[in-house]
């Protein structure tokens, strides 16, 4: 596949989580819950968490934004879910490493992730992209899991 096809598909894949997000809503019940925006662009999200035993047994969002920031939100939920907290942690430290343009490792378990890659060429938008991620580890550190 040349890089114009792989482009096009990854373009597809975030419109796709953007105008079909996984995983948007509230868990009123969670047991961690984060609310980050992005003063930069305006956009704001919130992060609910169901974690027991270490484990993340469901994951949403729910905000306003970009097609980036909400995208990434979108498949940054379906990643983590059935994962302990741990692992989620690890994900984060890959995106990031992505978003940064350093050698990282997305493994397919990942989901849609890489689709994001291209964002790093972006430096503007590496924010959008990463905020449910810092929101994830900004509730951990928070509630201590």
């Amino acid at each position: 596949m040349n890089f114009n096809n792989l482009n096009q598909l990854y373009r597809s894949v975030i419109m796709d989580h953007y105008k079909n997000p996984r995983n948007k809503g509230v868990i009123e019940e969670g047991t961690m819950t984060v609310d980050m925006n992005n003063p930069t662009c305006g956009d704001a999200i919130r992060l609910t968490l169901d974690v027991q035993d270490g484990i993340v047994k469901d994951a949403k969002f729910d905000g306003e934004g970009c097609s980036i920031s909400l995208s990434s939100a979108s498949m940054m939920t379906e990643a983590i879910k059935g994962n302990s907290i741990e692992h989620a942690l690890g994900m984060s430290e890959e995106f990031s490493k992505m978003m940064l343009g350093e050698d990282y490792e997305i493994p397919e378990e990942y989901g849609d992730i890489e689709a994001l890659s291209g964002v790093s060429q972006f430096p503007a938008r590496i924010k959008c992209a990463t905020l449910t991620w810092k929101a994830l580890e900004k509730g951990v550190k928070e509630s201590g899991q």
